[in-house]
């Protein structure tokens, strides 16, 4: 870890200007190079050519899980180094490579000795999940969460309303897993390094699906129960319409008849804490 490219999001919850200056001094202090800075969204996420003609050995980033996701889908063919720090809600990558370690501290350790790991994901298509995917009715609480987050009640009062509505209407079903042929709210996907792990969630359980919603809004939606589980190394959503699903918070609407598989990343993760992925 010499040349750095940093990857911030000044919206996230916890990568503010001044943090980010914080982080800056750290590298300067540890002799570190910065090739350049993005602040997701306003500005794009550089190529693997931009990076490559930089010099750049690893992109550190410091957003949310949803702004890591875009980043880490952006460069899956670059060959480089991915630093990430905590800098949103539920940081659930970063606590997976670092445990509970604040960003600096990170950042002082990657550099003495961390290593390389691979991570496990969700795809369908160009779309990964690294940290978890919901799909179907339930997956509609993510839009009030963002309304939430943003501080829009007008669209929160909709978003709420549409979310709760489709929760409980049709459902959807998964085709060729075991006892797993009922109408489901919500189909929860957490990637393994053997298979995908399927939690589905259906209407009986009504304190699941609330619960599932809450902690969409709270931040937490790791925590939400699920009724059956399987392992699976794919599933297909059964729909004749388009379902939306949330890919580690970022919705994405799939098409009829698309594919979830199982993948697993080459080992490009710099992790500071022992067992880390």
């Amino acid at each position: 870890m010499k040349n750095l490219w940093f990857i911030t999001n000044p919206q996230s919850g916890s990568a503010t200007q001044e943090k980010c200056a914080a982080l800056e001094a750290v590298f300067e202090e540890r002799g570190l190079s910065l090739a350049g800075r993005t602040g997701f969204p306003a500005d794009a996420i550089p190529d693997p050519a931009t990076l490559d003609a930089a010099g750049v050995d690893t992109v550190v980033l410091f957003a949310g899980d949803g702004t890591i996701n875009a980043a880490l889908c952006a460069l899956a063919d670059w060959s480089g180094a991915f630093l990430i720090l905590p800098g949103g809600t539920m940081n659930m990558l970063a606590k997976i490579l670092h445990g509970d370690a604040d960003p600096a501290a990170i950042v002082h350790s990657a550099h003495g000795s961390a290593r390389r790991v691979a991570l496990p994901f969700a795809a369908a298509g160009p779309h990964r999940a690294f940290v978890g995917l919901i799909i179907g009715p339930a997956a509609h609480w993510g839009r009030a969460r963002e309304a939430a987050r943003t501080g829009r009640v007008a669209r929160l009062a909709g978003a709420l309303r549409n979310a709760w509505r489709r929760t409980f209407g049709r459902g959807i079903r998964l085709r060729g897993i075991a006892d797993m042929d009922r109408r489901y709210q919500a189909i929860f996907v957490a990637p393994t390094k053997s298979a995908l792990q399927v939690n589905a969630i259906d209407a009986r359980d009504w304190g699941a699906i609330a619960e599932l919603g809450w902690t969409w809004l709270t931040g937490d939606w790791v925590a939400a129960r699920a009724v059956t589980q399987r392992n699976a190394e794919q599933i297909e959503p059964y729909s004749s319409r388009p379902v939306l699903a949330l890919f580690d918070g970022e919705p994405v609407t799939l098409a009829p008849g698309t594919v979830v598989r199982a993948g697993m990343t080459e080992p490009r993760f710099l992790a500071t804490v022992q067992g880390a992925a």
